[in-house]
């Protein structure tokens, strides 16, 4: 017989799971991104959004080619602690430069995606950062026993 504290135990035990798997569906996966392509994006940075979860370079496509139009691009990096780590700074892209951005656009053509490698136009330097990188430490070779 299932008494009243059995089911209230029970209730607790299901709520307990369901608030511990939350935190988990909060982050999101880079399949939004065409991953087989990249497009290229000429233009200048707009603003540059160097906060968690994920830093955003907004940039203005001045050079319109056939499906990739002109207008206000967003493109997503990953997280500001993995760019440092990868030798990034808050003032590596300053608005106003003039960029030439590689990027991994979003499956459904909307003016957005993942980047690939961004090229300052004044100095040539690029940059890249691959946003599945935090993903997919470079462990190959390495055995664990």
């Amino acid at each position: 017989m299932i008494t009243a504290s059995t089911k209230l135990a029970a209730a607790a035990a299901f709520a307990g799971l369901v608030a511990a798997a939350y935190p988990v569906s909060a982050h999101h996966s880079t399949t939004m991104f065409d991953r087989e392509k990249f497009i290229v994006l000429e233009g200048t940075v707009k603003e540059l959004h160097w906060t968690n979860p994920h830093v955003a370079i907004f940039i203005e496509n001045a050079a319109a080619k056939p499906n990739i139009p002109e207008g206000m691009w967003v493109v997503e990096l990953t997280s500001p602690g993995n760019l440092v780590r990868s030798g990034w700074t808050r003032n590596l892209i300053k608005p106003g430069e003039k960029v030439t951005a590689e990027v991994h656009q979003l499956r459904d053509g909307t003016k957005g995606g993942g980047l690939r490698k961004i090229t300052l136009v004044s100095s040539g330097q690029s940059f890249t950062y691959n946003i599945r990188d935090q993903e997919r430490p470079n462990l190959e070779g390495e055995t664990y026993k």
